[in-house]
């Protein structure tokens, strides 16, 4: 690996490209640090330490601490993958733009430049609402318009630039500039996480207690790791064969191929989806002080907030995790029939002659790809469910609030491979060996 990495930057071009991103990197992170003018940042401290739950952890990972200190990267990417998300979704409404969608590269850069507007007016919206919200309540050092304002530019402004250094990364630099963006966030978290688990679970302890402890929690996080890395690179190829056709003296197709299926279709999106729609009640419920009560409202309030689940105490909260996973697996199902067509797979391959053994083109090849997809969600859905679940059952059982979570591995894993694949591949392209097959 590390002969590998060497190599890598005694070629010019991928040198350029590491040096750019790491450049880029430290940039986000400076900017994480430059706190928001007008603000009162102990305010949001004090609000983040009066709450619990996924909800507060999930904001805290992907900004990478920068919400808590409510610097000028406050919002991080978030409006940008909400609006991907949103724009992804719309294309299966909207004929006009599942047309550009298909309209190649064109399309794309259509659909981008669609997708930056949109994240502009959601950053708009969302420093909006803080401003005002928070602001009312003791966020400002003092409430006036031109506070606000200062608010409202600052935070937009800062989403906005982060979504520039995400596409600069892309074009100059290495792998996909938002997911590495995300990527650097979560990791800055990992170290406060450690240290929190080592406070709780080892420091002050006897050597034996705190090493088995220690071994525990490594173990866990190995395994996690391990299995997550199993789940993106699974895939299920569907083998298919060419028809051989004779043009004029020569004899063309007869060829063998096959249809990579990944076990996990739709990637994080449904783990995302699903966590943002379980605690969207309980993170307005807590902006505006409720949930606190004993009516039945605080009670649904509680089973939905993810610190309830697990609890051998409250034990009656956890339908909310059993409401989570099944959200997870529909999810999973949703998003991948709008980003995965079997009738559209079946036509392009009777158009070039190709068919799969056994199965006839046409409406049986898109029932047969129909049944395997299906089953290949449900896998992949599962795994992403039980990445899931496990940190949450040792939060509720042991209490190990960190904000490291199986949505954050999956993110870091995925980011990472496909990082790591995409120098590779440079690599290969000027017969270097790549990482992946030290």
């Amino acid at each position: 690996m590390l002969k590998t990495f060497r190599k890598a930057f005694q070629i010019e071009d991928i040198r350029k490209r590491l040096i750019f991103t790491f450049l880029m990197l430290i940039v986000i992170r400076i900017g994480s640090q430059l706190p928001t003018p007008g603000v009162d940042a102990t305010f949001i401290q004090n609000f983040f330490a009066q709450q619990t739950g996924e909800a507060f952890n999930f904001f805290s990972a992907f900004t990478g601490g920068s919400f808590e200190r409510m610097s000028i990267f406050a919002l991080s990417i978030t409006p940008y993958i909400t609006s991907s998300i949103i724009i992804q979704l719309l294309t299966i409404a909207i004929p006009k733009l599942e047309e550009m969608q298909r309209d190649g590269e064109d399309g794309r850069k259509k659909l981008v430049a669609i997708t930056r507007y949109v994240t502009v007016i959601l950053a708009l919206v969302e420093s909006t609402a803080m401003a005002i919200g928070f602001g009312r309540q003791g966020l400002l050092t003092e409430y006036n318009f031109v506070n606000v304002a200062v608010v409202v530019v600052t935070l937009t402004a800062g989403s906005a630039f982060l979504m520039w250094i995400g596409e600069r990364i892309t074009e100059k630099g290495v792998g996909n500039g938002i997911s590495i963006v995300l990527l650097i966030n979560i990791l800055s978290r990992i170290p406060s996480d450690l240290t929190s688990l080592y406070d709780q679970f080892i420091k002050g302890k006897s050597l034996a207690s705190g090493g088995l402890a220690a071994l525990i929690i490594l173990a866990i996080i190995l395994a996690l790791v391990i299995f997550v890395i199993i789940l993106q690179d699974g895939i299920r190829k569907i083998p298919v064969q060419y028809s051989q056709k004779i043009v004029g003296r020569r004899s063309v197709g007869g060829q063998s191929s096959s249809i990579p299926l990944k076990v996990n279709t739709a990637g994080v999106v449904p783990v995302i989806f699903a966590s943002s729609l379980m605690q969207t009640p309980v993170v307005i419920a807590a902006f505006l002080g409720k949930g606190q009560g004993t009516g039945i409202g605080s009670e649904i309030l509680r089973g939905l907030s993810s610190n309830n689940w697990c609890n051998p105490s409250n034990l009656k909260y956890s339908w909310g995790l059993v409401v989570y996973m099944i959200l997870t697996v529909l999810f999973a199902y949703f998003y991948t029939s709008i980003t995965f067509n079997p009738l559209e797979i079946a036509n392009n391959m009777k158009k070039s002659g190709g068919f799969i053994p056994g199965i006839r083109p046409g409406k049986p090849t898109v029932d047969y790809l129909t049944k395997i997809l299906n089953k290949i969600i449900f896998i992949g859905a599962c795994g992403l469910v039980i990445v899931q679940i496990i940190p949450f059952f040792f939060n509720g059982v042991f209490g190990a609030q960190v904000s490291f979570g199986g949505t954050s591995l999956i993110i870091i894993v995925g980011v990472v491979l496909d990082t790591i694949k995409q120098v590779e591949s440079q690599m290969l392209v000027r017969n270097y060996k790549g990482f992946l097959n030290n």
